[in-house]
């Protein structure tokens, strides 16, 4: 249909899920695997949308930001900010942690036991708050 964008994400996608399988052999990408992938990309989208605007190129950071909705068409939604907030402080109760210290041992938990379904940034944002205080 002509929709270059569209066409330049899956694109970039395939070329993402062909070096993955090249890497150990297969010949296709488990969904665990295709879903750390599309992660990875969907990231690197948003840093260089970012630096765009950082930059003052709104022309491309409208592209990326094109690129960015079909890749998210692919990805399952992330946990709400409520659901993350409940996570974090079950991960803080679990590790025992009561300071900014801890942090590491309260992400390792919450990336162990909910890889793919929590945006980690957000997470973090919300264990500094309950660390802190």
């Amino acid at each position: 249909a002509k929709e270059k964008v569209k066409l330049g994400a899956l694109r970039g996608i395939r070329a993402a899920f062909i070096e993955a399988m090249k890497a150990d052999g297969s010949d296709t990408v488990p969904d665990a695997a295709a879903i750390t992938i599309l992660r990875r990309l969907e990231k690197q989208r948003k840093e260089s949308i970012s630096a765009y605007t950082e930059g003052g190129r709104e022309d491309l950071a409208e592209v990326e930001q094109a690129e960015l909705a079909v890749l998210q068409t692919f990805l399952p939604s992330l946990a709400d900010e409520a659901t993350t907030a409940a996570w974090v402080q079950a991960a803080i109760e679990k590790t025992g942690a009561s300071s900014p210290a801890d942090m590491g041992k309260v992400m390792g938990a919450i990336m162990g036991a909910h890889k793919g379904e929590v945006d980690g940034g957000l997470a973090k944002d919300i264990a500094l708050k309950a660390l802190r205080g």
